[in-house]
């Protein structure tokens, strides 16, 4: 089953520009579905490097002269080449096609950033464009249901809908936002596949990381903290490793789109924290599959945590998808005045306190310093404000 992706438009735009496109994201949030769909009626021939057979069709295919390349595939439209970061030597072999000009688009499809973007998108500097695909946004999944009408706006949704809205978000939350969770049956069995088969195979698999259970360890003790800042050194001494090892495993979760950190907001470093940084999940349920806590009780400890995570990460999801214009803080002056979502985009802020419950909150320290009113965003609206 498709699910219609807001990726859609900003796609088949690419497709239509005079460079090679680069799809990242996390394994199975839809990229090659998105891309299959998109191409649908084409005539596209995809190479799946996770696929040994495909790896070596196309280390052959690459020994001969690009058109002749080309022909012994059909004379494709389009080729898409899937997990490209599989392969070495994927950024050299689509350089030498694209200089050579042969009348076909090139697609790269990668999990993670780790050598696709180090090293293919290194080769063909000036002659890429990339697009970052994140898991599903609630918008995205509330578009896709059955009830849904573009003609209504998100205030009449929530006026005729409250019941099933309130009900996808406490899911979502729980289960969080991949296509595949929005489908199965079985969320928690997918799930804890997920975390134990797919989200640190790249990492895995280059061998970045040499004890396996300490990584998974790390990411337990993240999800325990989702809304406090983080102390490299106690992860260290937690992990009984060294401060230098946690920052390299912090940087490879990152790049494989498991973690994203948010910095600290500062314009006067002598009034406020301005080298501390907290760290979230992209997708509230591999957070969850971490903990192995799959509970749908509103009422369960972490309730206002996971909702700071899951509403953080669905502006840092929505920024993604709109090519990162803004950046993204928390704020903490050291007279202890916090406000928990900072976006910055050119001169223009705007800023959020992200509470479960419904509640009058005083920020007026953040407003006089900067003269941005801070926002509450609690669960009643779960509906994320766009284009900020």
């Amino acid at each position: 089953m498709y699910l219609k992706r807001m990726a859609e438009g900003e796609l088949i735009s690419l497709l239509n520009a005079p460079k090679v496109i680069i799809v990242l994201g996390a394994r199975q949030v839809g990229k090659t579905t998105l891309v299959k769909h998109v191409l649908s009626g084409k005539k596209y021939q995809l190479f799946n490097l996770d696929i040994e057979v495909d790896k070596q069709r196309v280390q052959a295919i690459a020994s001969l002269p690009p058109i002749d390349a080309l022909k012994s595939i059909g004379n494709p439209d389009f080729i898409v080449i899937d997990e490209a970061q599989r392969l070495a030597d994927a950024g050299r072999i689509v350089k030498g096609w694209f200089d050579a000009q042969i009348p076909v688009k090139i697609v790269l499809l990668g999990s993670s950033s780790l050598n696709l973007l180090n090293q293919s998108a290194e080769s063909l500097t000036g002659r890429n464009e990339k697009l970052f695909l994140p898991p599903l946004l609630f918008r995205e999944i509330i578009e896709n249901q059955s009830w849904y009408s573009s003609s209504l706006s998100d205030a009449q949704i929530l006026e005729i809908f409250p019941a099933q809205i309130q009900e996808l978000l406490i899911q979502n939350m729980v289960f969080g936002n991949y296509p595949e969770v929005s489908t199965t049956s079985d969320k928690t069995r997918y799930l804890l596949n997920l975390v134990s088969d797919y989200l640190l195979k790249d990492i895995l698999q280059l061998g970045l990381v040499k004890t396996p259970d300490i990584i998974k360890r790390l990411l337990m003790l993240l999800a325990h903290q989702i809304g406090s800042e983080v102390s490299v050194s106690e992860l260290a001494n937690g992990l009984n490793i060294s401060r230098q090892t946690v920052e390299r495993y912090l940087a490879l979760l990152e790049q494989t789109y498991v973690i994203f950190r948010l910095p600290a907001f500062s314009t006067n470093p002598r009034k406020e924290i301005n080298k501390s940084h907290k760290i979230y999940f992209w997708d509230t349920g591999i957070r969850n599959a971490m903990l192995n806590d799959f509970s749908l009780n509103q009422l369960r400890a972490d309730i206002g945590a996971l909702w700071e995570n899951w509403v953080i990460a669905e502006f840092a999801k929505q920024n993604l998808l709109q090519g990162q214009r803004s950046r993204l803080f928390f704020w903490r002056s050291r007279s202890s005045g916090e406000v928990d979502l900072v976006i910055k985009k050119d001169e223009i802020i705007n800023a959020f306190e992200i509470k479960w419950k419904k509640q009058t909150i005083n920020k007026r320290s953040f407003t006089a310093r900067y003269g941005a009113s801070v926002q509450l965003i609690d669960s009643s609206n779960p509906f994320i404000p766009v284009n900020l």
